[in-house]
């Protein structure tokens, strides 16, 4: 089993000198425009709100933060790990600039979902 972990790592692209716990990681993301703006939802389950970084420049939104593994203990001995924890990064690039636009962010069943509005738009 090690063996095949080991060479798991290997074949994984990464700079030199960087752990596997060290890469960023790129979770899976949906946009939707309405009559309103955009809906972007964000499949980021295990992130804490409070660990997540959002901006928007131009056209560009970035959506950042850090998903940790819990501690259980020196005893734990790994059987089997398929969850990356790390930081995590998604650029999105959108087909307008949406730099003045207000940002609702709701987070629920492991989904952030971000409401980009501007200010022309009208409820």
């Amino acid at each position: 089993m090690a063996e095949s972990v080991e060479r798991y790592f290997r074949l994984m692209p990464m700079g030199r000198k960087q752990r596997p716990a060290e890469r960023t990681w790129c979770p899976a993301a949906d946009v939707y425009q309405t009559q309103y703006g955009w809906i972007v939802k964000v499949e980021i389950a295990g992130v804490r709100i409070d660990e997540l970084e959002i901006s928007i420049e131009g056209s560009t939104l970035r959506i950042g933060g850090c998903r940790r593994d819990t501690f259980y203990g020196e005893t734990v001995s790994y059987h089997q790990i398929e969850i990356t924890y790390s930081r995590f990064e998604k650029t999105l690039q959108f087909p307008s600039r949406i730099d003045a636009a207000t940002i609702e962010r709701d987070y629920r069943d492991g989904l952030l979902i971000l409401y980009l509005r501007s200010s022309e738009d009208k409820l």
